[in-house]
């Protein structure tokens, strides 16, 4: 079959809607860990809603697939595109409205994380979304992959965090689901089909968004301990002391912060001596002083009871970006490493030190040698469990057991009735494994409801079922 002439898409798309030039593909083509390159006959570059519109329907007519793309932070291949169309919104950066009465903006796909949280604070307001890619990761992508990040202990996902969604569907229809409602109880949730759906449903243009109060008084510490174990009991004292002001809870393991201080200009720890694991916990209150009472109240009482061994609470804003630092920098510690297994899996929360425990053994049976270096978002459940190649080995061989140490590792998550992507999404790189662990049934309906939206599969054809 010869190749479809894109000139009229290209004509839809208007003289500086569209390029080809490999200068300008380049960066949308490789994903940021270089896993992953692809290729793209088009790139097309919608200003506006109506204009995606027209040009999905265009490849819906004519059996042309497309990519979506955000910020092209994602991590396992979603967005990256083998032959199909290229669609980015990144000329679709609009705050369309915000509205502080009913706690709500309306913000268009394209725009970064980073405007939607300032957006917020413009208007008096708090985003709670947070991860260490803000600066990139953009709204459409956040919603297609439903983004976690830091806060999902106190805010949930960016499932949570929706009011209402427009969007183009396969066909080059317009779902206008920009409501602000807290209650609508009329049939289906169709935005609820199109969060976390990888841009298989359709082209997120627009999201209408939960904001929140801005509290009063924040306090962050970072705690050194001897386990996963302790850290979840330090997590439940905290949750109940607080009375529910705990935002994050990070778990940091003692390679990682080595990592950071060695790779990262900046990165230190702040305590006086080193420990096997570390953890980092931010409480908010809407009463003034509040939260840093509280947070210091709950680490006297966990040294006095042994349970941590040092900590230390942050005195000022600077070393509160400074602690956080530390958190965010691990994936970017552990490049210089060499090869690494990455995984982002979910386990009930009462079982992370388990898994923690029997995953680590599993792993350096395959391989002795490997280190691991396990961080997240423990206060949900959500691990990190990043395996770096031995010291000055060959990280060609520690390529070479990927995925015989995936599957280790998501069969144990899934024994324990977990998840292999808490927070990634499946993208190319795991849809055809998530047959393994998926419901049957589930991956039926979920195929059947695709078929239904999207005959053609014209949609990021090569992601999910």
């Amino acid at each position: 079959m010869s190749p479809v002439d894109l000139s009229p898409l290209k004509a839809l798309a208007g003289p500086d809607g569209w390029s080809d030039d490999p200068e300008r593909l380049a960066p949308k083509l490789v994903e940021w860990r270089d896993r992953w390159r692809g290729t793209t006959p088009l790139l097309v570059l919608p200003r506006s809603t109506e204009a995606v519109a027209a040009m999905v329907g265009w490849c819906a007519a004519n059996g042309v697939a497309i990519t979506p793309q955000g910020g092209n932070t994602g991590l396992v291949g979603g967005q990256i595109p083998d032959g199909e169309v290229l669609l980015s919104l990144e000329k679709m950066t609009a705050v369309r409205e915000v509205s502080p009465l009913d706690d709500v903006m309306i913000v268009e796909a394209g725009a970064t994380l980073v405007t939607a949280q300032k957006t917020a604070a413009a208007a008096g307001r708090f985003f709670p979304l947070s991860l260490a890619s803000e600066g990139t990761a953009t709204v459409g992508g956040l919603i297609s992959t439903n983004a976690g990040g830091t806060a999902v202990l106190r805010y949930g996902t960016m499932r949570d965090l929706v009011l209402g969604i427009e969007a183009v569907l396969p066909d080059g229809s317009v779902f206008r689901g920009l409501k602000r409602l807290r209650k609508d109880n009329t049939g289906y949730d169709l935005k609820q089909l199109l969060i976390g759906a990888e841009g298989t449903l359709g082209v997120v243009t627009a999201a209408a968004l939960k904001l929140f109060p801005v509290l009063r008084s924040r306090a962050t510490a970072l705690a050194g301990l001897d386990s996963p174990a302790a850290a979840l009991e330090l997590l439940a004292r905290a949750k109940a002391d607080s009375g529910g002001g705990v935002e994050a809870f990070e778990l940091i393991s003692a390679a990682g912060l080595g990592f950071a201080e060695r790779h990262i200009p900046g990165c230190r720890n702040p305590l006086a001596t080193a420990h096997r694991w570390y953890v980092l916990i931010e409480a908010a209150s809407a009463e003034a002083g509040h939260a840093e009472a509280a947070l210091a109240r709950i680490l006297e009482q966990a040294l006095e009871t042994g349970l941590i061994a040092d900590a230390v609470l942050a005195q000022s804003e600077t070393q509160r970006h400074d602690f956080w630092r530390l958190r965010e920098s691990q994936s970017a510690a552990q490049k210089p490493e060499g090869t690494a297994w990455k995984h982002d899996v979910s386990v009930p929360v009462a079982l992370v030190p388990e898994f923690m425990q029997t995953a680590t053994a599993a792993v350096e049976a395959l391989s002795p040698g490997v280190r691991v270096c396990a961080f997240g978002h423990v206060g949900d459940g959500n691990i990190h469990f990043d395996v770096l190649q031995p010291a000055g080995g060959d990280g060609a061989a520690h390529a070479a057991l990927r995925d015989a140490g995936a599957r280790i590792v998501h069969d144990i998550a899934a024994g324990m009735g977990g998840s292999i992507s808490a927070e990634h999404g499946l993208g190319t790189m795991k849809t055809a494994e998530a047959l393994r662990y998926k419901d049957p049934v589930a991956v039926a309906a979920m195929r059947a409801v695709r078929a239904a939206l999207d005959p053609g599969r014209i949609m990021n054809p090569r992601v999910l079922f």
